[in-house]
């Protein structure tokens, strides 16, 4: 998973408004959305028409996406936020473990892995 689930919730008219906004300076919303590298690409490719006819496209993509779809790829939902408890509820069983001597430290560092992977 990106690090959209520590993101705050984005509004889908804010970056509607930059990506429209990008064809002066394209990739605005892109950085906006936590999206750095695309934001860069854009830049890289605002001397063509690409980037602007991208953002463009994006701009009615986000302006007519449904706000519920929207919210749950760029917001900070309560689902995530009661995964992100289970998670960190599940690493300190583990470290209890651990710590008490009844995994190993590779036993417990392939388990961290795996429960951080599954989110």
């Amino acid at each position: 998973m990106s690090n959209y689930m520590f993101q705050h919730n984005k509004n889908r008219k804010i970056a509607a408004a930059l990506a429209f906004s990008g064809i002066l300076l394209p990739g605005l919303h892109k950085f906006y959305l936590g999206q750095y590298r695309w934001g860069f690409v854009y830049l890289l490719l605002s001397g063509t028409p690409i980037s602007r006819v991208a953002s463009a496209l994006e701009g009615l993509w986000y302006l007519f996406h449904d706000h519920e779809e929207f919210s749950q790829r760029w917001g900070f939902s309560v689902a995530r936020a009661s995964q992100v408890g289970e998670l960190a509820e599940a690493l300190r069983q583990l470290e209890a473990l651990r710590q008490e001597g009844l995994i190993s430290e590779y036993e417990f560092e392939q388990k961290r892995r795996h429960l951080v992977n599954q989110m």
